[in-house]
């Protein structure tokens, strides 16, 4: 294995950490944003607020994906298989 190709298999896993974590990441901010807003604008300042409806939303955006995450790591971890007699010599 060259390190050539030891940097593409790292580009392509680092690839693909993003591709998986980008939904959930971004359903987090945006529901933080959303709630942060509502504390401005009424004035309540409670710390725990954000945490629960960011967990629900990233929870429910779990099952909303889920078919989709599942085929698409299965995907990938199927490619590495594929390559792994590259690998090896």
């Amino acid at each position: 294995m060259t390190p050539d190709y030891t940097v593409e298999l790292l580009r392509k896993l680092l690839g693909q950490a993003v591709v998986v974590a980008t939904p959930f990441l971004l359903t987090a901010l945006l529901v933080g944003l959303l709630i942060s807003l509502f504390q401005t604008i009424t004035s309540i300042q409670e710390q725990t607020l954000t945490f629960v409806p960011k967990a629900l939303a990233v929870v429910a955006l779990l099952f909303i994906i889920l078919p989709w995450l599942i085929r698409t790591l299965m995907d990938f971890t199927a490619g590495m298989i594929g390559m792994l007699p590259k690998m090896v010599m």
